[in-house]
């Protein structure tokens, strides 16, 4: 895979593909902006070059209609004020007036297309809708990961009709973290999983179990694996479909010598509420009203000494409900737990990011991914379309 540093972007129309789908409030305004902040490296080696930079992108999901709501106004806004420049928002992405509007473009100038997604044709990878895109710019740069995952016409209609086409810097990072963490892993490798629903990361398990030489679960999944071994989980969420493949993961897990930890104790409530009456108890004495919560105090040392000899962690979801503060102790233990390890930490996935900001501790962790969707799909050992298209262009 091609990245900008690869070629001659001197004076040239760039059209560079962001992820800028970033949250708001109420108001518009913008309340977390780690995703703009991530492509600045590549936005400012373009500036530097002097290229023309066009920086194309969608927000939120307005399912091909014009809505102020999903506006790049907001993005814009932050990015002009990030790098001390004035960016141009075009009144859409395609048509007559952004073409005179970018051809009107001098060196080192920026201008931020309007919403990818007004258009239908944006998620139908459209192939006139990309080869109207394509007529915008001399090179196609990727740098959003978080949508590398999709087949869509900005991430891979776009890159097969320009003449040349390259990973901007997140992307290229994004993709050494995962081959570092996952195809060339210093040993042992230690995945936690956690979150919800295993049927969401069935093929992440499969896959991993492959690779590494522990695994650790957590999170209301957790709950179909304990089930599976013939413990009682009360009125916990449990996909009662998937019983016989949990228990097919343990045998594997067992098979082929990984170790795989499930909780031995949790925090239990007989609601889903942050002021119901909580209870610890052990996996064996779950009360048949209780719903498991979080992992207890004895599994967060038992997981802690299993990441004691880890020289890399990768981490997808957290170990319970941690939005609630009463089910949040777990999660925020494995946080200062990774945090403070001396391994290669990678983190994907947005509840877990958002536990580990909410501690203060995303300066300690080694890589946090800024998508889950497509830090999910390498996990299950498949190939992102957006890198497919970059890495089929190089050869």
């Amino acid at each position: 895979m091609q990245n900008i540093r690869d070629l001659d972007i001197k004076g040239k129309k760039l059209l560079i593909r962001v992820d800028f789908n970033v949250p708001l409030d109420e108001q518009g305004n913008i309340t977390e902006d780690t995703r703009i902040r991530g492509v600045l490296p590549t936005i400012n080696y373009a500036l530097d070059e002097n290229a023309r930079v066009i920086i194309i992108s969608h927000m939120g999901r307005p399912k091909g209609q014009r809505m102020g709501k999903f506006s790049m106004a907001p993005a814009a806004k932050r990015l002009s004020r990030l790098i001390s420049k004035e960016v141009k928002l075009a009144p859409d992405c395609v048509g007559d007036e952004v073409k005179a509007m970018i051809d009107r473009m001098q060196p080192g100038e920026v201008i931020m297309l309007e919403n990818l997604r007004f258009h239908g044709e944006e998620q139908q990878n459209d192939r006139e809708f990309s080869r109207k895109l394509a007529e915008l710019g001399d090179i196609y740069i990727n740098d959003a990961f978080a949508v590398a995952h999709r087949a869509h016409a900005s991430v891979v209609g776009v890159p097969e009709l320009m003449e040349e086409a390259a990973a901007g810097f997140l992307l290229q990072k994004e993709m050494d973290y995962f081959n570092r963490s996952i195809r060339n892993p210093m040993r042992p490798l230690v995945a936690i999983i956690g979150g919800a629903k295993v049927s969401s990361k069935l093929g992440a398990l499969r896959n991993l179990l492959d690779r590494v030489d522990k695994m650790i679960i957590g999170g209301a999944m957790a709950n179909t694996f304990l089930k599976s071994q013939g413990y009682g989980v009360g009125k916990s969420r449990v996909e009662d479909d998937l019983l016989d493949t949990a228990s097919e993961l343990v045998g594997k897990a067992t098979a082929q010598g990984v170790k795989l930890y499930l909780p031995v104790d949790c925090i239990v409530a007989d609601k889903f509420d942050p002021r119901a009456e909580t209870k610890q108890t052990t996996v064996q004495e779950v009360p048949g009203e209780c719903m498991i919560l979080d992992i207890g105090p004895a599994t967060t040392i038992l997981f802690a000494e299993a990441l004691e000899d880890a020289k890399t962690i990768i981490w997808n979801g957290p170990m319970g409900a941690f939005e609630m503060d009463p089910f949040s102790r777990g999660t925020m233990a494995m946080v200062q737990r990774v945090a403070s390890s001396h391994a290669l930490t990678i983190v994907g996935g947005g509840d877990t990011d958002v536990a580990i900001h909410r501690a203060g501790e995303s300066n300690n962790i080694s890589y946090i991914s800024t998508g889950g969707g497509a830090f999910l799909m390498l996990m299950e050992g498949k190939e992102l379309p957006g890198v497919t298209a970059l890495t089929r262009r190089k050869q």
